[in-house]
């Protein structure tokens, strides 16, 4: 599978939040997009999962381009999780349930059922089943959040800061798990990263935006301290940890 974004343009009225913007996955990668805020992040993210349309460009999948989908047909498809979500009276094993809706006809089947069970356990969440999803923590939220997407079964996964709220332990499972499903299932997965390093540990693939615009997409070579610079427009030195580069950035204090 084979995931193209060709010229993608995208404007909030007067202001321009994507300019040509044109890059393709293949499944089995994982790809950080990676930029200061109001760079076009998660406008690029929408206009993936045709949440927004965009003003000229196309998103194709195996050369299909998206408009031509049906909405439940998108939601077999691809599996969306944004930057933020509120708790209702849903429990949490309802609100996974409820990522199983593009399938289900007439009602709720065992496998239906055995799918959110088994993302219940996969997230650490079945101690939490049956506690209405506004009582959560944001961390915990995040999760299930997670958790309803992943239900979805789907062939692309995109994640807005899929790790906002969590704390260091459950960043790293949640990203060991994203991984694995990745490459288990063959999936393409696309996420917004704000954490440098964890995006580094992770991806196979980067796409570096600013102003809306492109500024560099490519494998690990292409992070270097000159390109996150140009980017962020903040001075870091960048180590190598286990074949891994580190990205420590520079203040005043630190020589």
């Amino acid at each position: 599978m084979i995931l193209e974004v060709d010229g993608v343009e995208f404007s909030y009225k007067s202001i321009k939040a994507l300019r040509k913007v044109k890059f393709s996955v293949k499944s089995s990668e994982i790809v950080s997009i990676l930029g200061p805020n109001g760079g076009g992040k998660s406008t690029l993210l929408k206009c993936i999962a045709k949440i927004l349309i965009p003003k000229r460009g196309a998103v194709c999948i195996d050369k299909k381009n998206i408009l031509d989908l049906k909405t439940d047909e998108i939601a077999k498809i691809i599996g969306f999780v944004p930057q933020s979500s509120t708790g209702n009276y849903l429990t949490v094993f309802d609100a996974i349930l409820l990522g199983r809706k593009p399938h289900i006809g007439w009602d709720v089947t065992d496998r239906d059922i055995q799918i959110a069970s088994n993302i219940l356990k996969l997230l650490d969440l079945e101690n939490l089943a049956l506690r209405f999803t506004n009582e959560l923590s944001g961390g915990e939220l995040q999760k299930v959040t997670i958790g309803r997407a992943l239900a979805q079964e789907p062939r692309i996964l995109l994640l807005d800061e899929p790790t906002n709220n969590l704390d260091p332990k459950n960043q790293i499972e949640i990203m060991e798990l994203i991984n694995s499903i990745t490459k288990e299932k063959d999936m393409i997965t696309i996420v917004v990263m704000h954490d440098l390093n964890l995006a580094l540990m992770f991806s196979d693939k980067f796409i570096l935006l600013k102003n809306g615009e492109i500024f560099a997409v490519g494998n690990h070579e292409i992070i270097t301290k000159e390109i996150i610079h140009e980017v962020y427009d903040i001075n870091v030195e960048i180590i190598h940890y286990k074949g891994l580069p580190i990205i420590i950035p520079q203040t005043n204090g630190i020589k």
